[in-house]
């Protein structure tokens, strides 16, 4: 049975663990991405998810309870003065884990975690909305013709 297993203890002690993640965590603020294995992943970005929500409010006790959890001021300014105003409007999912092979080592299962809204290469390749013109009709040759008709017509009709 898997009673009361909510979180993945990656074979470690509590207090090993929240510093693994502590530093995970701050290395991933500072340098917007890093590699590492599929189950450290999966773990940190649901360990920082909340704290990067949380930073969306700049109030002395958010930025408290985010150094509780970080341990690093640098980090914590790099939170609050960076990713904070540039993740703004998103309503979360602000990490991406891309799974990038095996490690040549022990064949654990490898990935690249990174902040959505700071991969430059993958915003450079977004294409650009340009604004439509409106319809594919041209509408300037039905100006141009709808004087030319009535004219027409009235010959016609003489």
């Amino acid at each position: 049975m898997r009673h009361n297993k909510a979180i993945n203890h990656l074979g470690r002690k509590s207090g090993h663990r929240k510093a693994l993640l502590a530093n995970m965590a701050s290395s991933l603020i500072l340098h917007k991405r890093i590699n590492t294995t599929v189950a450290k992943a999966k773990a940190l970005k649901t360990y920082l998810e909340p704290l990067v929500t949380k930073s969306k409010d700049d109030s002395t006790h958010s930025r408290r309870v985010v150094f509780s959890y970080l341990k690093d001021k640098n980090a914590v300014t790099e939170l609050y003065r960076v990713i904070a105003p540039k993740i703004a409007d998103r309503p979360g999912g602000y990490l991406r884990v891309l799974h990038t092979g095996f490690r040549q080592g022990d064949g654990s299962e490898m990935a690249l975690i990174e902040f959505v809204d700071f991969n430059e290469a993958a915003l450079a390749a977004a294409p650009k909305k340009e604004a439509k013109k409106g319809t594919r009709r041209s509408r300037a040759k039905k100006a141009e013709a709808a004087p030319e008709a009535p004219a027409a017509e009235a010959p016609a009709a003489e």
